[in-house]
Parts: structure tokens; sequence; C-alpha cells
């Protein structure tokens, strides 16, 4: 079982996050949840959604205190929430920073194995609004290998509809191809 913990401000689409991964899964044969932790959030402050893959049915039905994965929406969260905390020793953290501070990124996370993409620049180009959710969902697919490219689409077609959907999936498609490996 894979757990992933995504972490976001309110209005970045962390929990629809969680839920494209969830719906992805079933559609690639696996089991899987998602599920937010949030209290009395407004947009801008921090949320954290939580989802489970699995080739088995999965039986606990808790927060995820120890991910495998962690995905980071605002890399600014960093200075607020620890957001490696419980995160394996050999976890894998995906994070949406602008390209000149990848250094940087991979200087904070060097324990862990980090991958970055510009996602606020893909979904203001894509979508037109900066909400990264399905862009960061694309860098997570290539960086992790978890779920497929065409079963996060199909994902995208049951949660959106349209043009609205089209503009998602192209967001998911340049992320894949725009995220690298930075420690």
């Amino acid at each position: 079982m894979i757990e992933i913990r995504i972490h976001g401000r309110g209005g970045q689409g962390a929990v629809t996050a969680a839920e494209i991964l969830a719906i992805a899964a079933k559609e690639d044969g696996k089991y899987s949840q998602a599920f937010p932790f949030f209290g009395v959030e407004r947009r801008g402050a921090p949320v954290t959604a939580f989802a489970r893959i699995s080739d088995e049915f999965i039986k606990v039905r808790c927060q995820i205190y120890e991910p495998d994965h962690v995905i980071v929406l605002d890399p600014s969260l960093m200075s607020v929430v620890d957001v490696t905390e419980g995160l394996r020793e050999d976890g894998l953290v995906v994070i949406n920073a602008q390209e000149g501070n990848w250094d940087d990124v991979s200087e904070e996370l060097e324990d862990y194995e980090v991958y970055a993409v510009d996602a606020t620049e893909i979904a203001l180009d894509e979508l037109g609004v900066p909400i990264v959710n399905t862009a960061m969902v694309g860098a997570y697919l290539r960086a992790s290998g978890v779920l497929s490219l065409e079963a996060v689409e199909e994902a995208i077609r049951v949660r959106f509809s349209g043009q609205v959907a089209e503009k998602n999936i192209r967001a998911v498609r340049r992320a894949y191809e725009e995220v690298e490996r930075v420690g």
C-alpha cells in the first residue's frame, strides 16, 4: 500500500487532488481511499489531504501519520508546516517550486527523493488560475510511477467535464513532462 499526504492551502485543490488519485487508482484496477483533514479553514489556510492506493482491499481507516509520499502544492508551507513529519526514510517528495528555487528546495529536503515542477506557471498557462492540483498530480505520476497517465486522465473526465476537463488534462500532461528530480 502507498500512503500519500498532500499539503496545500485552501483553494489550491489538495482535496480534489486526493480524490483524483483515488478515482485514477480505481481506473487502474486498484483499491483506494481519499479524505481531507481540516477544520474551519478559509482560503489560503493550510489544508492536508490524504490518499491510499493498494493492490489489496484497504482495511485501515485513519489519518496517515507515516506517509510513503508527500505532495506539496505550495512551497511557502514549508516555513509553517513540517511537510516531512513522519515521512519514511526512503520517502518521495513532489513539490511545486519555481525552477530557480529548485536547489534551495532540494537542500531543505536532502534526506528524501525530491522532484520539483513549476505547477503554478503550468496552472496559469493552462487553466488561467493558480489552482495547481492537477499539475501536481501529473508531476506525482511521473515521479512515483504509481498510476498510469491514462487512468488520471479518465479520473479528471469523471471529476470535471468539457473544457475544464481538457484544460486540466493538458496541465497534467505538461507537468508530467516538466517535472525533474532535484534531490
